[in-house]
């Protein structure tokens, strides 16, 4: 319970205090956009690691040098706990968005934070907002920025079975040609969620699998991209279990 308090207590007064941060990044966005939002990037990832270390969680990563860092990509992930964010973004080498749900936007300061690091509000209960969004993100994809999104939709954490992935969510990378890079997480649920609201020293894997080209696969796969995708993070995360 203690470290709940204690990441608690920090994300408000990091919340607070970056206040004047707002005004400095618009600043610099002024005078170079690019500057801005790497800025922002930093910060932000920096929080997140002071996050990782206050849990007392320990991380191997794998397959890293499976993203390219030359092209945005389309992040897929399985999805068990609030940390799947906290872990993954502080690997992000480069400008990533995150898609997230629209109630998010409600929540003061971290949802100016959201907006800055190019994060996608999804209004799973509007198809028409839904499909304005994958058009967002396709956009951002062209303009250099990766997205993230885990298309089981919610977090899964009361059954090791994923839930079946979104075919929309692929959308992004059909339409903008990028990699979509398979993001595996075991583990994560254990720091949280298993035993909330209490948080506990956990050992967590990421792993990044080899990226997949829609350009390479065969027509059937194309059609059910979801399931294709969705099959290697499971060989994946069973193969990982046995690592925990």
């Amino acid at each position: 319970m203690i470290r709940f308090i204690f990441i608690f207590i920090f994300v408000i007064l990091f919340l607070i205090l970056s206040i004047p941060l707002f005004f400095i990044e618009w600043l610099i966005g002024k005078r170079n956009k690019r500057a801005r939002d790497i800025s922002s990037l930093r910060i932000v990832q920096w929080a997140f690691r002071a996050i990782i270390r206050f849990s007392g969680t320990t991380v191997t990563v794998i397959g890293e040098e499976n993203i390219p860092k030359n092209k945005a990509v389309l992040y897929i992930g399985n999805h068990r706990s609030y940390f799947d964010i906290v872990l993954s973004y502080c690997r992000c080498p480069d400008l990533t968005g995150y898609v997230a749900k629209r109630e998010m936007l409600k929540i003061p300061l971290l949802s100016t934070w959201m907006i800055y690091l190019h994060c996608l509000f999804l209004d799973r209960n509007d198809l028409k907002q839904g499909l304005k969004t994958i058009l967002e993100g396709i956009e951002l994809i062209k303009n250099g920025v990766s997205i993230c999104i885990f298309p089981e939709g919610t977090r899964n954490y009361h059954t090791e079975e994923m839930l079946p992935f979104k075919e929309g969510s692929f959308k992004m990378a059909e339409k903008s040609g990028c990699p979509i890079i398979p993001m595996v997480i075991n583990g994560s649920a254990e720091i949280f969620e298993k035993q909330f609201p209490k948080i506990r020293k956990s050992h967590v894997i990421l792993e990044y699998g080899k990226p997949i080209f829609m350009e390479s696969l065969t027509k059937d796969e194309k059609k059910n991209i979801g399931a294709y995708t969705q099959n290697i993070i499971k060989e994946i995360y069973q193969k990982n279990q046995a690592l925990l």
